[in-house]
């Protein structure tokens, strides 16, 4: 009886949040570990195509439509979802020359327009886009770009109810490293603040820019979440607390 009484408790609580929710648009960047192997970074654009939009991208689709989803895998190359331009060459410190030298990154790109009328047909019918962070360049080029920027795009583009980050980690912490310190709910101006104080670093700059980014332009929320902790989705959005950090208008 204890565990029925707790179910219904659950259930509850969620209630309000699934009448909230109801027919609303989340974006939900879920990352690969493809981009951190520095092999894939050197080789051309084909592989990368290859794994993130032949490999990846079809086994979420597949997974997805499995329990009961109707998910349709896209590049930002269809119907020019994510129209791109070649990343700007980075200077590098060379310790041969003692000097730094600017580096060609290859096919890496910035987002230059998103045209999201592809994303809008399919949510209306019934379908659950899942996308590749490949751009088209005006070049006809392909472009590989920073998942994190182009899930906060898509969602700005969309005006998203919510745009949830699934990471390794859950949450950001007051001081790095120490869960003991993690931050439920900061704001924008506090996230900017801890970048510059180096509290925020490396890999979670982009996603907390793009929470950043789309929080101040139209997205009601988003969140940074450890997607390796079971039931992670349903924790964050379905129950009062929820579990990683929640990025805030000012």
């Amino acid at each position: 009886m204890d565990q029925l009484i707790k179910k219904a408790e659950i259930l509850i609580e969620s209630l309000p949040y699934i009448k909230t929710f109801f027919s609303k648009t989340f974006v939900i960047k879920y990352g690969g570990a493809a981009m951190t192997n520095e092999a894939l970074k050197k080789d051309i654009i084909n592989i990368v195509q290859m794994v993130l939009v032949g490999l990846i991208n079809q086994e979420i689709v597949s997974l997805l439509n499995h329990y009961g989803g109707n998910a349709i895998g896209l590049s930002g190359k269809d119907a020019n979802l994510i129209i791109a331009r070649k990343h700007l060459p980075v200077m590098q410190y060379d310790a041969k020359d003692k000097k730094e030298k600017p580096i060609d990154l290859g096919y890496v790109g910035e987002i230059d327009k998103i045209q999201p009328s592809v994303l809008i047909n399919l949510c209306e019918k019934g379908y659950i886009p899942v996308i590749s962070p490949i751009g088209v360049g005006l070049d006809g080029e392909s472009y590989n770009i920073n998942a994190d920027v182009v899930a906060g795009e898509i969602a700005k583009s969309l005006q998203a109810e919510k745009l949830i980050m699934l990471t390794d980690v859950d949450g950001i912490y007051e001081v790095p490293g120490n869960k003991a310190t993690k931050i439920h709910s900061l704001t924008v101006n506090k996230a900017q603040e801890m970048i510059n104080n180096n509290q925020i670093k490396s890999g979670m700059i982009p996603k907390v820019k793009a929470c950043m980014e789309a929080t101040t332009n139209g997205v009601k929320r988003t969140h940074i979440i450890d997607g390796g902790e079971k039931h992670s989705m349903l924790l964050e959005i379905f129950t009062d607390k929820g579990i990683g950090t929640m990025v805030t208008k000012d």
